[in-house]
């Protein structure tokens, strides 16, 4: 199930729908004004053909077949603005949506009855023109509101009238102007299709996806981007912390290779728990009773969130909390007079009191706590927690989960590929989306089947271990039961540090030594093993890992070959940062973090795949790489990369990003890996730090340092290849990978002595879309070394779907590859397999990766060492040279460095 938790989505090209557009928390980095005038312009290159080779499988696409039965029809666009009675602009998308229904009903004739689809925001859309190019309009809003006793007056002030007042009408006026902007002709959808590229195709599909969402907020639902989620607590499921999994439905039209098509799939967005304000808190807060919140945190927690009132039923924005208890909280109320009437004197009188005895409202427990202020700073208006305040459903919940918050979204999520195809295409029959006027009006009608593709299953690449075993994983797995390692590493001078009391480090330490030595690896007993002091559990997780690395220097003589660390919790541990900080970048010497629920082979045996990774051992090659036969590789030395961008929390602009970029070392090898971190400027998605050239003529940026690295491996041969796997982009960002970040690269190489560019080759791998597929004959996940380039991917570039994990729980999720360039020359064939084979290198574990293995591992080094700096406690005003950087206006603070024992090594492992 995919989890929408933003603005924005993935991008599209040219050729692609708009649904993919950028995050608005993402930045667009200008390449323009970075490009010398003389730097070539790339193009995203066109699909060269199709695979051929592996076993066909039939397969069911979550795409509907769309048929465009009057592609001569012309959309419309006007500009819409909005502005209120004091000529403000005005924003609200909510309140947009019902001042433009409130035009058409009211103005409908002069508009000629022509039905129109409004964006929320800016523009509207018709099927054919409007009678004139420019309309103005007032718009009067009757905002109905009770003026209960304990409802807010205008001034903050109660009355103390016990009876209902009579209900008032405040009438709002707004004028809308309606402009002619451009025509959007549907035509290019259809010319699309036959593989041309009509320059206004992403402008025609926008308004085919604007109309779904019309539809879906005239539903009631909330709206995330392409994605609609209705107010039904049959699709809630409570996840911890005052946060609940919203499922509902994504669905977007797209341009395909084998025609239009609907693209619709299960999705799910974070919202706040609906209920009693008090039950969010207690749960927000782990608390047991309402005396064990702290209110401080409740304030900042609660600001801006709705609620409901139960006594008067209206719904309001919380501005704060009192200062005070319910019952010591005053507030000035009027006196009513004898005639009925209210004078300006008023009486102090505390909250409790107003309610339990003007409103005959009971309040217990909350009498003690503090109110809720839905008022204005200057006026607050308060209302007490219990009964009276429940927040509103369907608010959405933006902040970053906790580790067990996503464990139980995943958990909650998971749906069998069977209940998915089902749920989807009930989905697609319940939503009559052919019944839509302007869908009807441009002929456009919607098959109620799933599309058919048709696939193809590459078989595995075989695997080598020690002993000369060569053997070929099943189904995406493997096992290294009864077999040595590839090259096992030899462990003498290692020490094992226990922060946990639940684990005996003495009874861990052997068990590791016995599986060692059966994986091919010797392991001495361990020179100590340190328990933490139960007096220093006391302290902050920075202090207590610094008082235990205080014990480690005061024990050894030198700096031991390795550390095993067990943790005292196995998810979102605030020791793991401090521990890797000051290992990796501080000591210089490897560790492994552990926590098992139970100690077993198994886990024993990964741990053991990750601890001799990090110290420079193999666990499996392929058995074509052993042999030097890998294609267009073997003969010419070749450099793989991994390249990700990791984003901090939403709303957060202060967090930097991490950028993190892998490089293969020790040609003609591919299973090797170097890695390098940096941060940048907080959500820009293009990597800054790939050339950064000095006065000496030296290059301190990221490229240089994997090309050395590359060099100093591979017999001081230079990379004259290199294949670049970029994750994270969105579609429109294709022209900034090429444009921007391949071009830093190659001045990078450039600098090094070389004035010919290697031939690179350059792929886009996504993981955040939304097209799966189906077994068209059975209920199973479809098999490990799928792969799709027909019927459901782009109509002129070069993509295509492939799946190489085995899908054991849930509904597989094919990993989506886009060749931007491809200066090497792979057919389709060989591209395919080169990414199946890059699928099985990664060194962590005995299964297929999701996506090619230098994109994991980019990924895995950037959160890493994204931990080694609590982001959150910078303090904003810190100037340190050696640990701020600036870039434009906001200062970035830098990542510490690595200790030289460990920057060559796969630390991420």
């Amino acid at each position: 199930m995919e989890t929408v938790n933003g603005e924005g989505a993935n991008g599209s090209s040219c050729l692609s729908p708009p649904t993919s557009a950028p995050s608005p928390e993402v930045i667009q980095l200008d390449v323009e004004s970075d490009h010398e005038a003389n730097t070539p312009n790339r193009s995203v290159i066109s699909r060269p053909g199709f695979g051929s080779i592996g076993r066909h499988i039939s397969l069911l696409a979550n795409h509907f077949k769309v048929f465009v039965n009057n592609p001569d029809a012309i959309f419309y666009q006007y500009n819409v603005s909005i502005t209120s009675e004091d000529n403000i602009a005005f924003e609200n998308k909510v309140l947009g949506r019902k001042i433009l229904d409130k035009l058409y009903q009211t103005y409908s004739s002069e508009l000629s009855g022509k039905k129109f689809v409004y964006d929320g925001e800016k523009s509207l859309y018709t099927v054919g023109p409007l009678s004139k190019n420019k309309y103005e309009f007032t718009i009067v809003l009757e905002d109905s509101y009770a003026k209960r006793c304990g409802s807010p007056a205008d001034d903050g002030i109660l009355s103390e009238s016990g009876k209902r007042a009579k209900r008032s009408l405040q009438e709002k006026s707004f004028k809308v102007e309606i402009s002619y902007a451009k025509e959007i002709p549907l035509k290019p959808v259809s010319l699309a299709i036959q593989g041309s590229e009509p320059e206004k195709l992403q402008d025609a599909i926008r308004v085919l996806d604007i109309i779904l969402r019309q539809q879906a907020a005239q539903r009631g639902c909330l709206l995330v981007r392409q994605s609609f989620f209705h107010d039904d607590s049959r699709n809630f499921s409570d996840v911890g912390g005052g946060v609940t999994v919203c499922s509902g439905f994504y669905s977007s039209f797209r341009s395909t290779h084998g025609g239009l098509s609907l693209n619709m799939d299960v999705s799910s967005t974070m919202i706040l728990t609906p209920g009693p304000v008090i039950d969010f808190l207690k749960s927000n807060q782990n608390a047991r009773d309402a005396r064990s919140i702290d209110w401080l945190k409740a304030k900042k927690t609660l600001k801006n969130m709705r609620i409901k009132t139960t006594h008067s039923n209206w719904t309001f924005r919380i501005t704060g909390m009192s200062e005070k208890p319910c019952n010591q909280q005053l507030f000035p109320l009027r006196v009513k007079k004898d005639n009925g009437t209210y004078d300006d004197q008023t009486i102090n009188i505390t909250v409790l009191d107003y309610f339990t005895k003007h409103r005959k409202i009971e309040v217990t427990y909350s009498a003690y706590l503090p109110c809720i202020d839905v008022g204005k700073p200057n006026k607050p208006t308060y209302l007490p927690l219990e009964v009276l305040c429940s927040l509103v459903s369907l608010q959405r919940y933006t902040k970053a989960l906790s580790t067990l918050q996503r464990a139980s979204v995943v958990e909650k999520s998971r749906q069998k590929p069977q209940e998915k195809m089902q749920a989807i295409t009930n989905a697609m029959k319940n939503y009559h989306y052919d019944d839509d006027p302007l869908l009807s009006s441009c002929g456009i009608s919607i098959e109620k089947q799933l599309a058919q593709v048709e696939g193809r299953v590459l078989e595995p690449p075989k695997l080598k271990v020690g002993n000369g075993e060569e053997f070929s994983p099943s189904n995406g797995r493997w096992s290294f039961k009864n077999k040595k390692l590839y090259s096992p590493t030899k462990i003498e001078f290692w020490a094992v540090v226990n922060f946990s009391t639940k684990f005996d480090a003495s009874y861990l330490s052997r068990e590791l030594i016995d599986c060692g030595m059966n994986k091919g690896i010797i392991i001495n007993r361990p020179f100590s093993l340190m328990e933490e002091d139960p007096h220093n559990r006391k302290y902050g997780p920075v202090v207590r890992v610094e008082k235990m690395f205080d014990h480690i220097l005061a024990k050894f003589t030198r700096a031991p070959q390795f550390l095993l660390c067990i943790l005292p919790e196995k998810k979102n541990c605030d020791l793991y940062g401090p521990w890797k900080k000051l290992c990796l970048s501080d000591h210089g010497i490897p560790t492994q973090c552990m926590c098992p629920l139970k100690v077993t082979d198994q886990y024993l045996t990964n741990l053991l795949l990750k601890i001799n990774s990090k110290l420079g051992g193999i666990n499996s090659l392929l058995s074509i790489e052993q042999s030097s036969r890998l294609p267009l590789i073997h003969d010419t030395p070749t450099m793989i990369m991994g390249m990700d961008v990791s984003h901090g929390s939403p709303g957060r602009p202060d967090i930097p990003s991490i950028a993190a970029i892998v490089g293969s070392q020790s040609w003609p090898l591919i299973s090797r890996y170097k890695a390098c971190v940096r941060t940048q400027s907080s959500k820009v998605e293009m990597i800054q730090g790939l050339f950064e050239p000095q006065e000496d003529g030296t290059d301190n940026g990221m490229m240089s340092e994997l090309l050395l690295e590359f060099y100093r491996t591979s017999n001081k041969r230079k990379p004259t290849q290199i294949i670049v796997f970029r994750d994270g982009v969105s579609e429109s960002q294709f022209n900034q990978v090429l444009n921007y970040e391949l071009d830093q690269m190659i001045k990078a190489y450039q600098l090094l002595g070389e004035a010919d560019a290697p031939k690179f080759t350059v792929i886009v791998a996504q993981k955040r879309h939304h097209t799966k597929f189906f077994r068209a004959n059975g209920p199973e996940n479809v098999p490990s070394g799928t792969v799709v380039d027909n019927n459901v991917v782009h109509p002129r570039n070069y993509d295509f779907y492939m799946c190489t994990q085995p899908g054991l729980i849930g509904t597989s999720r094919p990993a989506h590859y886009h060749v931007l360039l491809d200066e090497i020359g792979f057919s389709p064939d060989a591209l395919q397999n080169l990414i199946l084979t890059l699928s099985y290198i990664s060194q962590r574990g005995s299964a297929a990766t999701s996506i090619v293995a230098p994109v994991s591992y980019a990924h895995l080094a950037a959160r890493q060492m994204g931990q080694f700096i609590k982001f959150e406690d910078l303090n904003e005003t810190a100037s340190e040279k050696d640990s701020i950087t600036s870039v434009g206006s906001m200062p970035v603070p830098k990542l510490p460095k690595l200790d030289e024992d460990v920057e060559d090594s796969m630390f991420f492992c």
